[in-house]
């Protein structure tokens, strides 16, 4: 959702902006043509390898903004930015991974391919899937699949994998769908592959990625209301654009934007969620769940 991000974002000639999430660059590339030469934009990822994308296509823009680069989670990234002494005038987060890490079978994110059952967003972080899969006890890994993945038959999961694992270690993504498709039934009409929630909560846990989030939002609360660092993050009146895909993200980032607004410390920009238009979803299914929100910051 480029176009409705840009919107929300309203980054000007001059600004600061910062991208939590930059990926390859697509949100990345068109906020650095708004603030141009002038302005600076902030990229932070944990992936070196989308961060050194992103960074390369903005360098290319004809009239390039200064680049600030940053690896790592976005839950360390406003600690950062005040240590700088950098405040943004908006940030965006686009919750999705991008389409380079779920098609690469290396990273194990995506039950379509074969790979080695990864789904490390940080190459360099230690904890993997299989390490989880292959370890957990059996009423850990249910609620894991349980709380991140909503899976009904999340007990019918655990068990399997349990029983699986005491033959031998699972560690290919394809071994993993094929045991979590033997005990989940979706409706035959449904475009929902079974595999699809238990991907997730592994994906989630290994990541840590709704830990981030808060982390993320509590940022964004702390700054809104004065507290914190001497230096803020985010300037007076900054505008925050959240993009999330599944409700797990959805619902925090709707209790922090309606708890903000409720207290005075900010406009809500975003009566109810954008999603993508049927154009948009045509030419990328992905987009289907997306759900975008945004406020502005008390000036």
């Amino acid at each position: 959702m480029p176009d409705e991000c840009l919107r929300l974002l309203a980054p000007e000639p001059g600004m600061t902006a910062i991208d939590a999430t930059c990926g390859a660059g697509g949100h990345a590339a068109p906020m650095a043509e708004a603030v141009g030469g002038a302005g600076t934009l902030v990229l932070n990822d944990l992936d070196p390898a989308s961060l050194k994308a992103a960074t390369e296509r903005v360098g290319a823009l004809a009239d390039p903004p200064r680049v600030v680069a940053i690896r790592g989670s976005f839950a360390e990234l406003p600690g950062k930015l005040a240590a700088e002494g950098i405040a943004g005038d908006c940030l965006l987060a686009d919750l999705g991974f991008s389409s380079a890490q779920v098609d690469d079978p290396a990273r194990g994110l995506s039950f379509r391919f074969q790979g080695p059952l990864d789904m490390r967003l940080d190459p360099d972080q230690r904890t993997t899937a299989a390490e989880l899969v292959n370890s957990l006890p059996e009423a850990e890994l249910g609620e894991i699949i349980r709380d991140f993945g909503e899976e009904r038959a999340w007990r019918a999961v655990a068990r399997k994998i349990v029983e699986a694992r005491r033959e031998t270690p699972i560690s290919t993504t394809t071994e993993l769908a094929r045991l979590v498709r033997a005990v989940v039934r979706v409706p035959r009409e449904s475009r929902i592959d079974p595999a699809t929630r238990t991907f997730q909560a592994l994906r989630i846990a290994v990541n840590d990625e709704l830990g981030a989030l808060e982390a993320l939002l509590e940022a964004v609360r702390r700054t809104a209301a004065g507290a914190g660092a001497t230096s803020p993050w985010l300037r007076p009146g900054a505008r925050v654009v959240i993009l999330t895909f599944h409700s797990l993200e959805d619902r925090p980032v709707k209790r922090a934007f309606r708890d903000l607004t409720s207290r005075g410390l900010a406009e809500n920009l975003t009566r109810s969620p954008i999603a993508a238009s049927d154009a948009e979803v045509s030419r990328n299914p992905r987009a289907r769940s997306a759900k975008l929100r945004a406020v502005r910051l008390r000036s």
